[in-house]
């Protein structure tokens, strides 16, 4: 199938990585062209414009920062809707708040085409082996011609409603994950004195009801972490933050209060001011302790 692909940072890279080894035909673009460069070598086609990626595409795949880079992609003079699009399928991965998937939605429809949003659970070693969590959300007819490309990014692909449905649980699975690390950092705070190996500490972590799916896989990288090392990065600090603020937008909108998200919030900002932004997300743990160990 002949797919456009725009957005291919950590993530959507290692997607058209995982959509190529299916034997599709993949046109990528990129805000930052050096990071198509690995694709190209690799046999997609590169698009100038992202109106070129959906141009000669049957299904067009974005993977965007935040709502701003999908409002550009989209509908800048160059965008992907500047163009005729009718008939086409749009899937948007984005990690965006139920609003911003809405409006954009009725924008694609208003040029005769379809979007399915499908945020996803994972990182990048999933999306390269095809076990994303995938958090779906339109109309059905929709997400039936999206659900065969969907299956295989993802383990697991569930249609949750309308669009905005996937947003919303996208930013709920997120919400205790990213809660965890600052979590988990401020229980090592406590063993600071005990001179216990940071081997040791999350073996017991995850032996015990305060261990999670999430440590379970970062343990090797977090114990680098806590060693001084700097592992590789699935889903950094600063997406963290922004994150954490699209779930507090949600959270205005909704009524409701996100006492803790706000909390932690403030610990992966300054985490970031102290240059720790483009590190992996579970590194806050080791940013906590070293915290404790100053005082």
């Amino acid at each position: 199938m002949e797919i456009g692909f725009c957005g291919t940072g950590r993530m959507g890279a290692a997607m058209v990585q995982r959509l190529m080894d299916q034997g599709h035909r993949l046109t990528v673009w990129n805000r930052s062209a050096d990071k198509t460069r690995p694709l190209l070598e690799r046999g997609a086609r590169a698009a100038k414009i992202p109106a070129e990626a959906a141009a000669g595409s049957e299904i067009v795949i974005t993977m965007l920062t935040d709502a701003g880079a999908v409002d550009a992609v989209y509908d800048g003079p160059q965008g992907l809707l500047s163009g005729d699009v009718r008939g086409k399928l749009f899937i948007d991965m984005s990690t965006v708040t139920p609003e911003t998937t809405t409006r954009l939605a009725q924008r694609v429809r208003a040029k005769g085409a379809a979007l399915v949003e499908c945020p996803v659970g994972g990182t990048v070693g999933p999306a390269r082996d095809g076990k994303l969590l995938g958090l779906a959300g339109g109309a059905p007819a929709d997400f039936a011609r999206a659900k065969p490309i969907l299956e295989q990014l993802c383990r697991r692909v569930d249609h949750l409603g309308p669009n905005g449905a996937g947003a919303a649980m996208k930013l709920a699975i997120n919400l205790p994950l990213i809660v965890y690390w600052e979590a988990l950092g401020e229980a090592l705070s406590l063993v600071r004195d005990l001179g216990v190996a940071p081997a040791k500490l999350i073996e017991i972590m995850n032996e015990s009801s305060g261990g999670t799916n999430a440590l379970k896989n970062r343990a090797p990288k977090l114990v680098a972490a806590l060693e001084g090392g700097t592992p590789d990065v699935g889903f950094d600090v600063d997406g963290m933050r922004k994150d954490l603020r699209t779930m507090a937008e949600l959270a205005r909108t909704l009524g409701v209060a996100l006492p803790v998200a706000a909390t932690a919030l403030q610990s992966y900002d300054a985490a970031a001011q102290e240059g720790w932004g483009g590190r992996d997300g579970s590194s806050l743990v080791a940013w906590r302790a070293q915290k404790a160990k100053q005082r």
